[in-house]
């Protein structure tokens, strides 16, 4: 299985300094590694084929044409680089022909949503993992990976100490049921900060991380925790 419920991941390398990671993805291996990387060749070479057919279709289309061939008086070299021989020589392909053909036989009308579809799919994160990383003296910072790949890496938001008014344990309403969620009151800020906002863990793990983020930031003998990489 890629991936799990959310579990915590602690790592404390120095009194002043913690990091608290909830994640879905299972604990890394090197089976599971190869795995991923697997399903992302696959997840790419998928998407150019889903890419090689829209280009296809729009050929097909009124609005396309075939790409030029190069004019003769261009260099060798410049004609092997330019777009329109790159994609003659894509079309001229064995895939390149299947899409065609493809394109051919296809309704545009309800290829195009469909391959837009199977796109967005194919570019959505596999697990969602939330961290937040706690500096003595600096302030905390917030990290969300994005639900898109192509969207970017993570959103991150960093609070330096003197706008942290306090860091509490709140339980909210998530549709019938009660949540408890750990919250950062912003000094000139209406609204709380969330922490771990997509995953909202179990309320034994925010009160851990809770007590860890308070110890590290006001306590002035922190408990070493060390490297902690099993789940709760």
């Amino acid at each position: 299985m890629l991936t799990t419920t959310p579990y915590l991941r602690i790592r404390r390398p120095s009194p002043t300094a913690a990091e608290f990671t909830v994640s879905t993805l299972s604990p890394p291996t090197p089976a599971l590694r190869l795995t991923l990387y697997t399903i992302y060749v696959l997840r790419g070479v998928l998407s150019g084929l889903i890419l090689l057919f829209l280009y296809a279709t729009w050929v097909q289309s009124p609005y396309g044409s075939f790409p030029a061939s190069p004019s003769s008086s261009t260099s060798s070299t410049s004609q092997f680089l330019s777009p329109a021989r790159l994609l003659s020589t894509l079309l001229a392909s064995r895939p390149g022909v299947l899409a065609t053909h493809l394109a051919t036989q296809s309704d545009p009308c309800l290829a195009v949503p469909l391959c837009a579809v199977a796109l967005y799919a194919l570019t959505r994160r596999l697990y969602t993992e939330e961290s937040l990383l706690v500096l003595r003296g600096l302030g905390i910072q917030t990290r969300s990976t994005k639900g898109n790949i192509l969207a970017g890496r993570a959103t991150t938001r960093f609070i330096p100490t003197e706008k942290i008014q306090d860091v509490l344990v709140n339980e909210a309403f998530l549709g019938f049921e009660v949540r408890s969620c750990l919250v950062v009151v912003v000094n000139g800020e209406p609204d709380v900060v969330v922490v771990f906002p997509k995953l909202l863990p179990r309320a034994r793990v925010v009160e851990r991380v809770w007590r860890g983020v308070r110890e590290c930031l006001y306590e002035q003998d922190a408990k070493n925790y060390g490297v902690m990489n099993g789940k709760i």
